[in-house]
């Protein structure tokens, strides 16, 4: 995968994990906040830490932001300089603004303001937790698009030792495994995997809709 340029403004807790991870996957990443101690504290772990106050477009306008593949806008309890933040990403022309949402009332504000994609850390974590407590059978759980989900999954015992094919999950349950993951192997197996024989460690992303994937709860 080919690296890529992203900005995090804003070092709460979102923005600095966000920032640390984008850098172990290889990306060149950005970060500003106005806080010294905060760009202290993570200079060393990406590849700059500027300290900005995102709200002052002068201070913004200094950095080279419209060339990077994202601005990612973490700033989410104060409410006013995530939107002042957010109207100084849009005149200085950063053209793929990712923006961080506290509240139903600050996503609304930001859709306004043009924002296209908008993420709910809190929300989504609440969710993925109910569905994994909801399904104890789950690792992971996506959001796909309404009504339908990505579920990561531990190889169910009756499935151990058949093919996909066999199996014939799409016809009997209306969903479909995309991936199928050894844990100690680095990459997941994906595409020509319908004959593969499933194994007890295999994991399993399943996608469909949600009262499909109930089936497969634990």
């Amino acid at each position: 995968m080919a690296s890529k340029q992203f900005v995090v403004i804003g070092l709460g807790n979102t923005g600095y994990f966000l920032a640390r991870h984008l850098t172990a996957l290889g990306h060149d990443v950005m970060v500003i906040d106005p806080s010294p101690e905060k760009i202290q504290d993570i200079s060393s772990s990406v590849s700059q830490a500027v300290v900005a106050d995102g709200t002052r477009k002068k201070q913004l306008q200094a950095l080279p932001l419209s060339k990077v593949d994202a601005v990612i806008c973490c700033i989410g309890e104060d409410l006013e300089a995530s939107l002042l933040t957010i109207l100084n990403l849009k005149e200085l022309g950063v053209k793929n603004i990712i923006a961080k949402s506290s509240s139903p009332e600050h996503t609304v504000i930001l859709e306004k303001l043009g924002v296209e994609d908008i993420f709910h850390p809190e929300r989504d974590m609440a969710v993925s937790l109910a569905e994994r407590l909801n399904r104890p059978n789950m690792l992971d759980y996506l959001p796909f698009m309404e009504g339908f989900s990505i579920v990561e999954i531990v190889c169910p015992k009756d499935f151990i030792g058949k093919t996909l094919k066999e199996l014939s999950l799409t016809h009997k349950y209306g969903v479909q495994v995309i991936a199928i993951r050894d844990p100690l192997e680095p990459t997941p197996k994906i595409g020509n995997i319908a004959d593969y024989v499933l194994q007890e460690q295999d994991v399993l992303f399943l996608i469909g809709p949600n009262e499909a994937l109930d089936t497969f709860k634990g």
